[in-house]
């Protein structure tokens, strides 16, 4: 286990998380993680990426995944019985990302990564949320839909983060006590969010 200081992110979709993630990352001069787990996991277990993407923060019970390219398809000794549920794309990703906090400094957006490292020493866990309206026109931006279109994206990609959370850890996603840090993003613009935790981080470390 490293003493390595990793920054979790977890988010309300809209809420602009994952940009404030990337441009902390980039202050802090250290490594950032989304999607890019999905790859890393996917390259480590020789398993068909697109089974990762399907699974993205998707909770066990929504499906199993059928592997019809064969055996071929898996690597590093793992024998699924040509089947792969949630619950082991899971735990390929987890070791991922345990990897990457041995590695180096990082910050991780999403993932139960604030779970899955709850036993590292130095992981400090922020949550960005933002209100309703604000995360509406975000989301009718970057989706190109609109207002009750949005309002519905939202509605349910917040459920499934929250059935995903919730399933495989044993704390409530957006619940205040879960997280060192929760930031309104609809009050604060991206630099100023960025310089908050900043000054929290200051504070964090020297405990």
């Amino acid at each position: 286990m490293t003493n390595n200081l990793i920054i979790t992110i977890s988010r309300q979709y809209g809420s602009g998380g994952r940009d404030i993630g990337l441009a902390l990352a980039q202050s802090l001069d250290v490594a950032f993680y989304d999607k890019e787990l999905i790859k890393l996991a996917a390259k480590k277990s020789g398993i068909n990426e697109k089974l990762f993407e399907n699974a993205d923060e998707m909770p066990s019970n929504s499906f199993l995944y059928s592997l019809s390219m064969g055996s071929r398809n898996l690597g590093g000794g793992f024998n699924y019985n040509d089947c792969l549920t949630n619950d082991k794309l899971f735990l390929l990703q987890s070791k991922v990302i345990r990897e990457l906090a041995d590695k180096e400094p990082c910050v991780i957006v999403g993932r139960c990564a604030d779970y899955i490292l709850r036993e590292y020493p130095r992981v400090a866990n922020i949550f960005i949320h933002a209100s309703d309206e604000y995360r509406v026109r975000k989301v009718m931006g970057y989706e190109n839909v609109d207002e009750a279109k949005a309002r519905d994206i939202i509605r349910k990609t917040d459920k499934k983060r929250t059935s995903y959370y919730n399933y495989y850890s044993d704390v409530i996603w957006g619940n205040a006590c879960s997280y060192h840090l929760s930031i309104d993003s609809s009050v604060l613009s991206q630099e100023d969010a960025v310089a908050a935790i900043r000054s929290f981080l200051d504070g964090f470390q020297k405990k």
